[in-house]
């Protein structure tokens, strides 16, 4: 069996890669078979009925061939039933009908060990009336027993069958063989790629997270409900991000889980789903913070996501979700409550939108594009050293402990975030507030709207220094600090 590779998923393809989806009725295997072919845990897998909601999509490698993966929620509901039906069940039945209209061939996956079942007899008749070629997997099948019990699926006429064990990757091979030379995946030679940025969309259930994706990208492509919990995978979908001259960006937007406290998570599933919005920031270029708008709407579950926001380092843009349930507060006033409730997030521009009534949505693009071209700002060593002794001149910094502050020079100790290193007489001498001001002098000359500044206060190393006298006793006092 060949083993899967994973693309790097800050770029796009140059070509429409055809795409496979996944699909049966719920617990049957339908997450661990996509986790087993694109090779790492994307999707989340638990023995609860229901987990998958959303459509989970990525790109996936099998044998130098390229194609797009689609997990789907298990159809839970037969076709046609109207009364008792679960509000989880409709939202995933529409997902599943997304996904079977977009797709270019279905694996359908059963359980050998509960064998064939009405509800997957449901599922097939579906599948008949879509008119896309069908592979039947047979999950489970650990034993000999089993994969012979397997055949008894042969009675929903898709032909071969193909028994598989997730767990093991037992007979994936085979299966993934046969579809992609079904559906015609593109050999890698034939791929050229884009780079496009990843934006994680967090914030604390319940914000309009998945209502701000759905309108940005004008269609219900993620389910939305009143329900804290309702995602759960951090679902990744493309997107471009228009600039002001109308040339667009790549991009990929991951919807998160909602982050609430710990002793308010219901489930283990909740905590995958946690887990999964945390590594989607770590994994981003840029985050949108999705918050409510309003005075003191601010919480300590915000200031939590923030202070996680602003450790990540990552380029940052604040969305003030539900401006319509704010009449006649000012913006203004309402932007000034957000800062003092977020001070982690100083460099983080703020946009007022309303997601339900699609209001200001040229503003988030706007914004969008300017923090995602900011994060190629180049900051020159020489320019840098030209606005930091301007400031000095205009501002002479206050005398600290009888020391004056003296600025020798400073450097790029690093990037994205950019990092900038200031040699001083002696670290003590050097006041936080004045360090403030500096950060906010750099960022007036260069374009770093959105993008995280750290600055590290070191004293100028000595040119010459014995090996002798290293162990010599030195001044008390700091040597470096951060701000």
């Amino acid at each position: 069996m060949s083993e899967t590779e994973n693309n790097n998923f800050s770029e796009t393809c140059n070509v429409r890669l055809p795409v496979v989806a996944i699909v049966g009725r719920p617990n049957v295997g339908k997450s661990s078979l996509f986790n087993a072919i694109i090779g790492r845990r994307l999707a989340i897998v638990h023995e609860m009925s229901g987990v998958t909601r959303d459509r989970v999509v990525s790109e996936a490698r099998w044998e130098n061939r390229a194609f797009t993966l689609v997990d789907t929620g298990g159809l839970g509901m037969m076709d046609g039933k109207e009364k008792n039906v679960d509000f989880w069940d409709t939202g995933i039945a529409e997902q599943v009908k997304a996904a079977l209209a977009d797709a270019d061939v279905l694996i359908f996956v059963a359980d050998a060990q509960a064998g064939l079942t009405p509800l997957d007899e449901d599922v097939a008749k579906r599948l008949r009336s879509c008119g896309k070629p069908v592979f039947m997997a047979v999950n489970k099948c650990d034993e000999d027993k089993l994969k012979n019990d397997a055949a008894e699926f042969s009675r929903l006429g898709f032909g071969t069958i193909y028994p598989i064990c997730c767990t093991r990757r037992g007979g994936i091979g085979n299966l993934m063989d046969a579809v992609l030379n079904k559906c015609g995946a593109v050999p890698l030679s034939k791929i050229r790629r884009k780079p496009a940025i990843d934006i994680a969309v967090v914030g604390r259930p319940n914000v309009g997270k998945s209502s701000l994706i759905n309108a940005l990208l004008g269609e219900k492509r993620l389910m939305t409900s009143p329900i804290a919990g309702t995602t759960r995978d951090a679902v990744k979908v493309e997107f471009s991000i228009t600039d002001s001259d109308g040339s667009r960006l790549p991009a990929n937007l991951v919807d998160t889980a909602g982050l609430r406290k710990g002793t308010k998570i219901d489930n283990v599933v909740e905590l995958f789903s946690i887990m999964r919005a945390k590594s989607a920031v770590e994994r981003s270029e840029l985050v949108v913070f999705v918050v409510e708008a309003g005075i003191n709407s601010i919480t300590a579950q915000d200031r939590k996501i923030a202070s996680l926001i602003a450790t990540s380092g990552r380029a940052c843009v604040i969305v003030a979700n539900k401006i319509d349930l704010c009449e006649g507060i000012e913006e203004k006033s309402m932007e000034s409550s957000l800062r003092r409730g977020l001070p982690q997030l100083g460099f983080a521009p703020v946009v007022f939108i309303s997601a339900e009534k699609r209001i200001n949505f040229d503003g988030v693009q706007a914004v969008l594009a300017r923090v995602s071209a900011n994060r190629s700002t180049e900051i020159t060593t020489g320019k840098l050293n030209r606005v930091l002794a301007d400031a000095l001149e205009m501002t002479p910094p206050p005398v600290v402990s009888t020391v004056p502050l003296k600025l020798f020079y400073a450097s790029l100790a690093g990037i994205r975030p950019p990092k900038i290193k200031l040699f001083v007489n002696r670290v003590d001498a050097a006041a936080d507030n004045y360090l403030v001001f500096l950060k906010k002098q750099i960022r007036k000359n260069f374009s770093l709207e959105g993008i995280p500044l750290a600055l590290e206060v070191s004293e100028r190393p000595k040119k010459i220094e014995s090996i002798r006298t290293k162990s010599a006793t030195r001044p008390a006092g700091r040597k470096n600090k951060k701000i």
